[in-house]
């Protein structure tokens, strides 16, 4: 029987975070796809084998969970290239869109044809058997609408095959993906699982397990803000909001594109123009160097008020909370804006993750370790789907 290979995946609006295995393996891939033809062009095609796989994503998925079976998709930076690129759009369903499955399945079939991820799975020719048991997640507000046992259905009892086409390395070689468990986990509860647990499920933070806190997961196309007392998520005040940080990245990346006559590629130059750390809020215009700080500044302090507004109104229903954590992608994108407005206005006991790699990687992180749980909890009871770690 083909073993199970732990996957803890995050399907975020920016990019697709996913942890392998005994953490052996770690993918981060920008959540962009783009339809294409079967026969890409390619500069150079000898060369094209001296690339990095990551970087030129050609794919064709068949699932009969996707609306659109047998679809050929340029994924990731490659996507970024095409005129045809899309992203997530604010308002949509993240358990409802054919993306975000791609996504899924792209991240787990780069794990899987890896020369040290190969020995765990039967492979027949160019085709390989790929078992995984995935941890994943669902923003709190889809969760509430019941969306997560759909999105599980879509995934469990069927296969999934990624076939590479036009990409350096795995030309022709196709994975056939299965899964032996899902479990779909609210964004939310999984930040303060990370919070408080280790990766060998041990506390860490003993002081916060009794506090009563707010956790606000500020993404690309929602906020969750999670309640949490006595140890565990109140699901009737935690709440979800369509509100993330996607259409202000849209709205700055149209503004440069109309002021200063630059394209940029994709929301993500635009979190890279203003999270860098050496020329923040600048782009180059005609090779000088440009400050976009006015653009910025006034669209995403807008934000931020809305952002701090949420905060203000799920903290006057719970008053006995003693702090709120943010986090996500676009907490650091708004850390500063919120910072400036709580010392200004009503001073709340907030705090962020200075490092934006714990931040970005929290929901992946926790996903993980929730996934971890689940199997040391099971694999006693079922020995023969004992999943592989390493």
């Amino acid at each position: 029987m083909t073993k199970s290979r732990i996957a803890a995946v995050d399907v975020g609006n920016d990019s697709i975070k996913a942890i392998f295995g005994e953490f052996d393996n770690e993918l981060n891939i920008p959540n962009i796809v783009a339809r294409d033809t079967e026969d890409r062009p390619v500069i150079g095609i000898e060369e094209l084998d001296t690339k990095d796989p990551i970087d030129g994503i050609h794919i064709r998925v068949h699932s009969p969970a996707l609306k659109e079976n047998n679809a050929i998709y340029r994924v990731g930076s490659l996507a970024t290239k095409s005129d045809n690129a899309t992203e997530l759009d604010p308002g949509s369903s993240k358990s409802e869109e054919d993306q975000t499955l791609v996504m899924l399945f792209a991240t787990l079939a780069l794990d899987a044809v890896q020369e040290e991820t190969g020995k765990l799975f039967p492979r027949s020719k160019n085709v390989i058997d790929a078992n995984y048991t995935l941890g994943t997640g669902l923003p709190l507000r889809e969760v509430k609408e019941g969306k997560d046992a759909g999105y599980r259905s879509k995934l469990v009892g069927s296969v999934h095959q990624v076939e590479f086409l036009v990409t350096p390395k795995y030309q022709g070689i196709k994975v056939n993906i299965k899964f032996d468990e899902v479990k779909v986990y609210p964004e939310g509860f999984a930040a303060y699982i990370n919070l408080v647990m280790d990766n060998s499920l041990k506390i860490i933070n003993k002081d916060l397990i009794d506090r009563r806190i707010l956790i606000q997961d500020i993404g690309g196309l929602s906020t969750d803000i999670a309640v949490i007392k006595n140890r565990n998520v109140d699901d009737d005040k935690a709440q979800g909001f369509n509100l993330g940080v996607s259409e202000a990245l849209e709205q700055i990346r149209e503004e440069i594109r109309s002021k200063h006559g630059v394209e940029l590629d994709s929301r993500r130059d635009v979190v890279e123009i203003i999270t860098r750390k050496n020329d923040r809020n600048h782009i180059m215009v005609k090779g000088s160097r440009t400050s976009v700080h006015d653009i910025t500044d006034r669209i995403l302090l807008e934000l931020a008020k809305k952002q701090y507004r949420l905060l203000r109104n799920v903290w006057a229903k719970n008053s006995q909370t003693e702090i709120c954590y943010f986090v996500g992608g676009g907490a650091t994108v708004l850390k500063e804006y919120i910072k400036t407005l709580n010392n200004n206005l009503d001073g709340y006991n907030i705090e962020f993750f200075e490092d934006e790699k714990e931040s970005i990687w929290m929901m992946a992180n926790a996903y993980y370790k929730l996934i971890m749980d689940y199997v040391k909890k099971t694999e006693k009871s079922k020995p023969a789907s004992e999943p592989v770690k390493s």
